[in-house]
């Protein structure tokens, strides 16, 4: 498949009207197609089912170059899958992405397919572990986004364990930063961890969770039974929880849909 027929698919899938609606929802300065969610599924599982790995990192790569919103979006998806034999050149493609991340949409679909290669191969958390210094703010979320899947284990192997700590140190690491998708995914993280191990999630918020911005406080603790009562807040009492725009109040539930590869 080359790249024409990949956009030409991708064009014959778009919704009258949808594309203005997306620009404003999204706040895309890039070309906006006007394309479901649920269509790119379809045309993405196709070229899945279809395509060699090799095939599919060279088509992801020339999808991700042309810069148009769906065509990022395709790109990750097309590379989405838990098991990929010989993936080191899909590993390296989606890190190479990362310095391009400046929408949500766009990085937590390249991130769901990161998380299928970090759990494929966990020794990568090693190589997560830069992300987090880095000077850019989508690459350091980035580092919580893919590592989701530590989140939502249950009966946890040692070595598990382990990781799940690390991770959970990055993200105490980025409650000082105020940035609103720092602490969304900061949030995000520990809500999903309180699904299975209330304690942890608990326990970090009582640690860090008087430092987060009060939104994400919230937000990681809307699973928890019981309230916490957290230390003095005074030094935050001047910060307030503003309402996010259109973007960022929906910064997740595109990926939590997706249909990904098996």
């Amino acid at each position: 498949m080359t790249l024409e027929d990949a956009l030409n698919e991708l064009n014959a899938a778009f919704e009258p009207g949808r594309a203005e609606q997306m620009v404003s929802y999204h706040k895309q300065k890039r070309i906006v197609l006007g394309i479901p969610n649920t269509a790119i599924n379809d045309i993405t599982k196709g070229w899945r089912q279809s395509l060699t790995v090799e095939e599919r990192v060279t088509l992801a790569d020339e999808l991700w170059k042309t810069d148009v919103f769906e065509a990022r979006i395709a790109a990750g998806k097309l590379l989405t899958q838990a098991r990929i034999q010989d993936d080191a050149a899909v590993w390296e493609l989606l890190q190479s992405w990362l310095p391009d991340f400046d929408s949500w949409a766009i990085a937590d679909h390249a991130c769901m397919a990161m998380q299928k290669r970090l759990v494929a191969n966990p020794t990568r958390l090693d190589e997560v572990a830069v992300w987090t210094t880095s000077d850019h703010m989508w690459t350091r979320r980035a580092a919580l986004v893919a590592t989701l899947p530590w989140a939502k284990l249950n009966n946890l192997k040692p070595e598990d364990q382990a990781r799940r700590d690390q991770i959970l140190s990055w993200a105490a690491s980025y409650v000082p930063d105020r940035t609103w998708f720092l602490q969304k995914a900061i949030a995000w993280w520990i809500r999903d961890l309180s699904k299975h191990d209330a304690t942890a999630s608990r326990d970090f918020l009582l640690e860090h969770g008087a430092g987060m911005k009060p939104f994400a406080r919230k937000e990681a603790a809307k699973y928890l039974k019981e309230p916490i009562e957290y230390p003095d807040l005074a030094p935050l009492a001047q910060e307030t929880a503003q309402e996010p725009d259109a973007e960022t109040k929906t910064a997740e539930p595109i990926v939590a849909s997706q249909d990904a590869a098996p």
